[in-house]
Order: C-alpha cells, then structure tokens, then sequence
C-alpha cells in the first residue's frame, strides 16, 4: 500500500467536523525503503501540513479548502466549521475529497489498518444542517467504496 493519511477518529458534530489520524507508509514518488522514516523526518523540519478538501467534480472550478494540519510526530488533529464545506456558490448534490499535503506530497485519506472492508455500507455518520440563502443543506463525512474519507453536501430532506 502506498503512503496515505490514516484516519483514526471522525466526528462531526457541534457545527464542525474534527479528523484525527497519522501518517501512513511512503508518500509518493518515494522510494519504498527508509521512506517512513525520511517521512517522518521532514514532518519534524515544519513543513506546511495541511488538510484539503479537494472538490470530486470541479464543473470547470478549482475547488480547494485548505486547514493547516500541525503534525506532533506522524499524528495530525483538525477541526473545521462544517458550513466551510456547503459555501453559497456550491452546486448541489457536490462531494469533497479529503487529503493531507504538505506542497511535495498529497495524501489520500482514509481508512485501511483496522482490517474492515465496506466501511461505506458499516460505518455511517450522522449529517449536520447548514442553512444557506436558497436552502438548507446536509454535511456527511461517509467512507468511499475504496474506505476514502469523503464529505458529502446536498440538500436537506
């Protein structure tokens, strides 16, 4: 398995989502052999981690919400508003890609160690309201087909 961000805990609740994880293997264009440990040595020279939310279909607009992720060894911590990820100028139904990058390495997010597959169908969050102009809308954070960590927005039912 390539390098990726493992998330560790989510929770969305309270108006923000908080994402807890650690960095996982290689990050890449690395090569395999010592690249943890090389890993975990630039996270030590403060370079600048940071969670993205990287719009899944862009529809011709470059869509990137960027949260700095201060890394304590490989463990990251992060907490967002989630009314940060259903702005006014969003077209509904949308769904953001979650990352950890630093400017020379992007990590896919999710979860892979805990030996469960299908997380999509196993584990569900529950969504938070956020009210806009036109309407109100859902905020999900769910696990992918792959068990990537995804957020979904759309309307509210």
């Amino acid at each position: 398995m390539s390098g990726h961000a493992e998330i560790d805990e989510v929770w969305p609740r309270d108006g923000r989502l908080r994402l807890v994880g650690r960095l996982h293997g290689p990050p890449p264009g690395h090569a395999a052999r010592g690249a943890l440990g090389r890993l975990r040595t630039r996270t030590a020279e403060a370079r600048e981690w940071s969670v993205q939310f990287v719009l899944r279909e862009d529809r011709g607009r470059p869509w990137r919400l960027r949260y700095p992720a201060r890394l304590d060894g490989a463990r990251f911590d992060v907490t967002l508003p989630v009314a940060d990820l259903a702005p006014e100028a969003l077209r509904l139904p949308a769904r953001w890609d979650v990352w950890l990058a630093d400017g020379s390495a992007r990590l896919r997010a999710g979860r892979f160690l805990d030996g469960v597959t299908g997380k999509k169908e196993i584990m569900v969050f529950p969504g938070q309201s956020v009210s806009r102009t036109d309407t109100a809308v859902l905020v999900r954070p769910y696990y992918t087909v792959k068990d990537n960590l995804s957020v979904e927005v759309r309307p509210k039912r």
